[in-house]
């Protein structure tokens, strides 16, 4: 059996949009383009990358949300396509931007995804007040619509959702934008008991160099959609002759994090 959780070999994926007043122009947007790299099972592997560099678009080809147009990809020896079912059952997925029944409570949100899974329901509300209360939220929240709580609160809720079946496989896609510093680090932490005591696969994308530093054993630098350097922290500074992570993404991209040339990229992904 392989020890990898993820397998990517040679993937791109492309978006079209039409164009022009009578919309008869068609342009095409390359979001990523021959990506290969790959996790071993309990690793927590980082994407470092800018708004609309292709990190988004990659955590949901490997969540099957997507299908790759080109390449091989392998999720703890699953083929997307062709396996879909099997890789859902067995990985969770945080997203920036999570959907939610936001007139539900965050308990009703919670439980109606446990029994999705055919989760026992007491089981399940055990299960989410733990996980919530080692994130930092307070009990009382736990029966509050979603519309009421914060960004953040929101954001603790999406994490929960993921980990209430305690899947093998994480895919994080910036899972702690909007969280406060302290909730932040309760995140950071959680995440490092979870692949301590489970042997967790983690794939996080983030443009927090702290984050991905403190968390990820090996680190990918991603760039208008390709993958252009990976390697530990220090073996990525090395290569560039930098003192920090951030310096090294620069000196090896040819950009900084906050380009809004890729935020304004990344929004027209996001119409295609």
């Amino acid at each position: 059996m392989s020890n990898l959780g993820i397998e990517v070999r040679s993937l791109s994926k492309s978006f079209s949009k039409r164009k022009g007043l009578m919309r008869t122009r068609r342009s095409v947007t390359r979001a990523l383009a021959d990506v290969s790299f790959e996790v071993a099972v309990g690793e927590t592997y980082g994407l470092l990358g800018p708004n609309g560099s292709g990190k988004s678009t990659l955590i949901r080809v490997l969540s099957t949300l997507l299908t790759p147009d080109e390449g091989d990809v392998r999720m703890l020896g699953y083929h997307i396509p062709g396996e879909e079912d099997e890789v859902r059952r067995r990985v969770g997925r945080v997203s920036v931007d999570a959907a939610f029944y936001k007139k539900l409570s965050a308990r009703e949100n919670l439980l109606y995804s446990a029994l999705l899974y055919g989760l026992d329901k007491a089981a399940a509300e055990r299960r989410a007040l733990e996980i919530l209360e080692a994130l930092g939220m307070e009990g009382e929240k736990f029966t509050d619509p979603l519309e009421e709580l914060s960004r953040g609160m929101q954001q603790k809720v999406a994490i929960t959702r993921a980990l209430l079946v305690n899947p093998p496989l994480l895919l994080l896609d910036e899972p702690t934008t909007g969280l406060d510093p302290k909730s932040r680090r309760d995140v950071q932490t959680f995440l490092e008991k979870l692949r301590g005591e489970h042997g967790t696969t983690i794939l996080l994308t983030s443009h927090d160099m702290a984050e991905t530093e403190r968390l990820c054993a090996r680190i990918g630098f991603i760039a208008g959609g390709r993958l252009i350097a990976e390697g530990t922290a220090d073996e990525l500074k090395a290569t560039a002759g930098a003192e920090t992570l951030d310096d090294a993404f620069i000196a090896l991209a040819g950009q900084k994090l906050d380009d809004e040339g890729e935020k304004r990229r990344e929004a027209v992904l996001a119409e295609a």
